[in-house]
């Protein structure tokens, strides 16, 4: 016995949306059309599938167990359908990402390395902003989303999502090795020479809260702007800074910078994926948006 695929198609959304009509409109046919299919599945079946009630109608015990093998096998056909065409919107396409110095580093290139591996013919581009650059291309449209730092200081529209933590290390280079005998006591900071971000990057904002809930005030005596040029100068002793544990790691491991340690533990910051949830992202952007989350889970 052959019995058409659209027919099956047909019962399948009379019996989700339990009405001709409403089935009709989904599949863009005409109640009688939709009418006639199902009557003819029930000729072929030899059973009645659907009875009417006073909201439209409802599966009999056959129609039931119909549907239950009907729904798994359109649910699968469905998913295929989608993953097909995804596929192809994959091939090709652009993705235009801003990124804070830290984020770019800590989770960007470790995850495009995988994703490149995987869809080699979308193209990149990526923006390097301060975090409050980043969110400002964000909302005005220039990049699909952004990857930066807390704190990010976002509202609705906009939507932050973690991605992974990291620490702070207070560092200094070799002519301040001393002072990793002890803890160091913030209140010391005003004696030594302290290199720092600007203040209108998200990282001045941090430290600048840290410092006053410890009742310390503390301001840059060398500023730079962003966070990669604060290693060279604390290598050569320029004086004492803080750097994100993955810039900092691989440098106190060669004894070119030393960890001070603190009295004071320093919070931990969050890489954070930020988006607009009002702009739809085209598939490679979900795509890679999903490597990002999957990648990186905390």
């Amino acid at each position: 016995m052959y019995i058409s695929y659209d027919y099956y198609r047909i019962f399948y959304y009379v019996a989700k949306y339990g009405s001709f009509s409403q089935a009709a409109n989904v599949l863009l046919g005409s109640q009688p059309n939709i009418t006639r299919a199902i009557k003819n599945l029930e000729n072929e079946l030899g059973c009645v599938l659907f009875v009417r009630t006073n909201k439209g109608v409802s599966l009999t015990p056959e129609g039931e167990r119909l549907f239950e093998h009907i729904s798994l096998a359109y649910e699968h056909i469905h998913s295929a359908e989608e993953e097909l065409t995804a596929g192809k919107g994959l091939e090709s396409g652009t993705v235009t990402v801003g990124a804070s110095e830290t984020a770019l580093h800590g989770i960007i290139i470790p995850t495009l390395k995988r994703f490149m591996k995987s869809y080699p013919g979308i193209k990149i581009h990526i923006s390097n902003h301060s975090t409050p650059q980043a969110i400002a291309a964000l909302k005005s449209g220039l990049v699909d989303f952004c990857v930066v730092t807390t704190p990010t200081g976002v509202s609705r529209p906009l939507k932050e999502t973690r991605l992974k933590s990291f620490r702070e290390l207070f560092v200094g280079g070799p002519k301040f090795r001393h002072l990793c005998a002890e803890p160091f006591d913030l209140e010391q900071m005003s004696s030594y020479p302290y290199i720092g971000l600007g203040k209108t990057t998200k990282t001045y904002e941090f430290f600048n809260t840290y410092f006053s809930e410890r009742g310390v005030s503390v301001l840059p005596d060398m500023e730079v702007a962003t966070t990669d040029q604060i290693l060279p100068l604390i290598k050569n002793d320029f004086g004492l800074g803080f750097l994100p544990d993955i810039f900092a790691g691989e440098f106190i491991e060669k004894g070119e910078i030393y960890n001070i340690p603190l009295r004071d533990e320093i919070p931990p910051r969050w890489f954070c994926l930020v988006k607009d949830r009002e702009r739809p992202l085209s598939i490679a952007a979900r795509e890679l948006e999903k490597y990002l989350l999957e990648g990186n889970d905390d």
